[in-house]
């Protein structure tokens, strides 16, 4: 072989060369990115792809967070952290609320409940993650603002002077959360789909306690398939703090 072949031997696998290497960079890159970009927030354990790519710095809701391990453990991470450093005894419950910010990794915005010696409270929690650094970080843990709403026994049905009217009540509540989640099964028992109803959240809630029940007017965003639907929904909770005459219909507005 001629030194001219060679030479254009060698420039052809030189250049495959690179050009194999360029390729495993690209591969990497994408993939890298696209890690950074799912966090934990998944559904039915399964990683789902944002609706939109959000900008960093960007907060958007975790849908999904009633079988969420992921969010649940960065919780009980919170409420630990918070225990050691303040030297407290709060006991865990469950997540009401859970937000992302993409930052250097995920800053995650929690609302939980938590048990103090005995009684459950509502929490606020800051935790900075880098997944790939196997790094968490409690930035943030105070008390949830408390709103002027129904007590926990004027939603177990004991009449104390609020009428018959309807009240706003939060929908952080637990009672209106359990009355949320009633819903949802109920839709589901009654449903002939395959999918499953999630409860997303509680965009609205109005309670008032009449003839010895106390009654809930809901308005709820629901994960069916990979739709989300809205329901309004009344429900009733007796004395015995039995749930009973489930009514609800989709709200197309």
């Amino acid at each position: 072989m001629t030194k001219i072949g060679e030479s254009r031997l060698s420039f052809w696998k030189n250049s495959g060369r690179i050009f194999m290497e360029l390729c495993r960079f690209v591969v990497f890159s994408l993939s890298f990115v696209l890690a950074f970009h799912l966090g934990v927030c998944r559904e039915d354990n399964i990683i789902r792809m944002p609706r939109s790519m959000n900008l960093v710095g960007g907060v958007r809701d975790c849908g999904g967070i009633r079988n969420n391990a992921e969010i649940e453990g960065i919780a009980r991470f919170a409420v630990q952290e918070h225990n050691k450093n303040q030297n407290a005894l709060l006991e865990f419950a469950k997540v009401m609320k859970a937000k992302e910010q993409v930052v250097a990794g995920k800053i995650y915005y929690l609302t939980l409940e938590a048990i103090d010696a005995g009684k459950k409270k509502m929490y606020e929690a800051k935790v900075w993650v880098k997944p790939w650094m196997n790094f968490k970080e409690l930035q943030e843990f105070k008390h949830a603002p408390e709103t002027q709403s129904f007590t926990t026994s004027d939603l177990g049905v004991k009449q104390d002077g609020h009428g018959s009217e309807w009240q706003a009540v939060p929908t952080n509540d637990p009672e209106v959360q359990d009355a949320a989640n009633h819903v949802v099964k109920s839709i589901q028992m009654r449903s002939n789909s395959i999918f499953p109803y999630e409860l997303l959240e509680i965009l609205l809630a109005k309670a008032k306690v009449i003839e010895g029940s106390a009654k809930f007017d809901l308005l709820l965003k629901l994960k069916w398939g990979s739709k989300d639907v809205k329901f309004k929904a009344e429900v009733n909770k007796n004395i015995e703090g039995k749930f009973y005459s489930t009514q609800w219909k989709e709200d197309h507005h």
